[in-house]
């Protein structure tokens, strides 16, 4: 890794924890979330020409603390007489408290004024610590888009006079299915990193895993809580066989499965199975279920498709989406053949949302190389290939457009 990455890496790591420390210090997070970005900005233009500093989490508290106390003042006379002042009786930050605010943090951004689209940007950003451009991959939508709704958020959130403090629990309900929704974005970008060099960002779906934890912790009863983190571990439990040592992807039916994380299966397996039986289904715990049938299969041809499907449908009739559609013509195939798989998939393909996903290339080259169709299914492998910024996606689809990749021949 470049020191230039590890300078990234850093801080997306500290940008939710350095929020809370202002935000604590502060009170209201619009100019709170300004001045943390700011800082963020002048850390990544100092630090790798001045070094870092010995406390680069303390650094940014200070520094964003500073830009803080500048971006309240609206006297330009007074300013700079009172800048001098506010930095030299600044206390140095405090120790940041063993009580983790991360949660109140995303309560916050998920203000119910807000609307759903904003609730995920502002928290994707400020919990997450994404880029709005990797934020507009995730949504489908322009950064531009993205810019916007964080900025009407701030002005929410600011207008309507919420302070830093976990809501009530009469309303913290309300509130869950966009915290949900956000901590599921941050681990699926961390698990298959929509642009860049590596397939996978353990940052992010370690992050996600770990806030789900204390969610889960927090409500022990919420069965979709459960049913995410089981979903997440499940996942997340394939990740060391899902790269070559090219860094390429391997798709799931080629993986050594002999390297799948055991512990997280045997604990997902677990939760998963308690909040089967004792919670109300929901969207997340049927995806849970699907992950655990395939975790379950020692080899790929073992796999349970008729099962798979079944929930597949289930999944559709409670929370129908695009993707799951998508998902779904795979075990269309898989159950009754490639050509009722690609006669389905012809009928969702023109949806306006898939429109620009190149996993519709990808399901569809699939399924042709199944029915023995190999050289469409190289045309729409390197259609595929052009259109995802995935660097070990696009190795692992250029691969298979090769004309002498066994698979396709």
């Amino acid at each position: 890794m470049t020191a230039a990455h590890g300078f990234e890496h850093l801080l997306r790591d500290l940008t939710p924890q350095v929020l809370n420390a202002v935000c604590r210090r502060f009170g209201d997070f619009a100019l709170c979330e300004d001045a943390v970005q700011e800082a963020l900005l002048a850390a990544a233009l100092q630090w790798p020409k001045q070094g870092m500093p010995d406390n680069p989490k303390n650094w940014l508290i200070t520094a964003a603390s500073r830009r803080r106390i500048d971006l309240q003042r609206s006297d330009a006379a007074r300013q700079q007489r009172e800048n001098t002042a506010a930095i030299l009786a600044l206390p140095q930050p405090e120790p940041v408290p063993a009580v983790d605010d991360t949660l109140t943090l995303l309560m916050l951004c998920c203000h119910p004024e807000l609307s759903e689209p904003a609730q995920l940007a502002l928290t994707l950003r400020a919990v997450g610590g994404l880029t709005t451009a990797e934020i507009g991959r995730a949504f489908l939508v322009p950064e531009k888009t993205v810019s916007q709704r964080i900025n009407r958020a701030k002005k929410r959130i600011s207008a309507s006079g919420a302070q830093f403090r976990m809501p009530p629990p009469e309303k913290q309900a309300a509130r869950m299915s966009a915290v949900l929704q956000v901590l599921y974005l941050i681990f699926n970008e961390g698990y298959t990193a929509s642009s860049g060099t590596s397939l996978n960002r353990v940052e992010l779906t370690a992050e996600a895993i770990r806030l789900t934890r204390q969610l889960h912790a927090q409500v022990p009863h919420d069965g979709e809580v459960a049913g995410l983190l089981a979903l997440m571990l499940l996942t997340d439990a394939r990740r060391p066989a899902r790269t070559r040592s090219d860094g390429s992807a391997v798709p799931l039916a080629e993986q050594d499965r002999s390297l799948w994380d055991s512990a997280a299966i045997a604990e997902g397996l677990e939760l998963i199975g308690k909040t089967l039986a004792s919670s109300r289904l929901g969207p997340y715990q049927i995806q849970a279920a699907i992950a655990a049938v395939h975790d379950e299969a020692a080899r790929a041809e073992d796999t349970d498709w008729p099962q798979i499907l079944g929930l597949y449908d289930l999944l559709l009739g409670i929370a129908p989406s695009p993707v799951a559609a998508l998902n779904r013509i795979v075990a269309v195939a898989m159950v009754h053949g490639p050509a009722e798989g690609l006669r389905q998939l012809d009928g969702i393909a023109g949806d306006a949302a898939l429109a620009s996903h190149h996993r519709v290339d990808v399901v569809r080259a699939h399924l042709l190389d199944m029915a023995g169709e190999h050289e469409k299914a190289r045309s729409y492998y390197r259609s595929a290939a052009r259109r995802t910024l995935s660097v070990p996606e696009q190795r692992y689809l250029e691969s298979r457009a090769a004309p002498e990749n066994p698979a396709s021949s």
